[in-house]
């Protein structure tokens, strides 16, 4: 199967470009949703996080109080690399896992930190989603009523609009229209399954 890595910054609409995948019979296998499935109360990845973080990150239920590790992990740099060491390895094990029971052409792992950790390495082809800072900042404020500064921090933690755009193989623009978006995606939809003929006809599936 390829595998597409798909990625872009907080705000850039990933989930808008997976369900324009999805609709077209894709996997589309999430970081994000698998990141608050492993923790959730009960998962030993929330006991690994408590011990590693202490108890102010679980609420009196005993589930994790997000807002309280968030605020933890982007006000100290060094606890945010705690956290990752601990995440990070549990997810992509967890996404290669749901991707392979998936019989597709080709499938899609959508990562917001894909060049951060460097997983780039583990996919056959990256699409960057793209759109500008400004329209970044202006999704984010509406759908997640964060602050400026939290904002900027978030921002700040991922790696650059031109770092992505350089290392892309391939760059869907999300400043226009959804009818445009949809175009791009339907046109790098038939160049994947192209591409996924040659793929499967020389190389196993991963």
């Amino acid at each position: 199967m390829l595998t597409i890595g798909l990625t872009g910054g907080i705000g850039c609409g990933k989930t808008t470009v997976s369900q324009l995948f999805e609709s077209k019979g894709i996997p589309v296998i999430d970081a994000d949703e698998i990141a608050h499935a492993i923790v959730q109360k009960g998962a030993p990845a929330l006991s690994l996080l408590s011990n590693a973080f202490g108890g102010n990150i679980l609420n009196t239920d005993g589930s994790l109080n997000r807002n309280n590790l968030r605020e933890l992990v982007f006000n100290h740099p060094e606890e945010k690399e705690k956290l990752e060491g601990i995440l990070h390895p549990l997810i992509y094990q967890t996404m290669f896992q749901q991707l392979k029971q998936h019989n597709s052409p080709y499938g899609i792992l959508s990562i917001p930190l894909l060049f951060e950790t460097h997983y780039q390495r583990k996919v056959d082809r990256v699409v960057v989603i793209d759109c500008s800072e400004e329209t970044q900042k202006e999704r984010v404020r509406s759908r997640d009523q964060l602050s400026d500064e939290m904002i900027y921090s978030i921002m700040s933690s991922q790696c650059s609009r031109s770092f992505r755009r350089e290392h892309a193989d391939d760059i869907l623009n999300n400043d226009s229209t959804l009818t445009n978006l949809a175009d791009a995606v339907h046109q790098l939809h038939e160049a994947y399954l192209k591409m996924s003929t040659g793929k499967n006809r020389s190389h196993p599936a991963k």
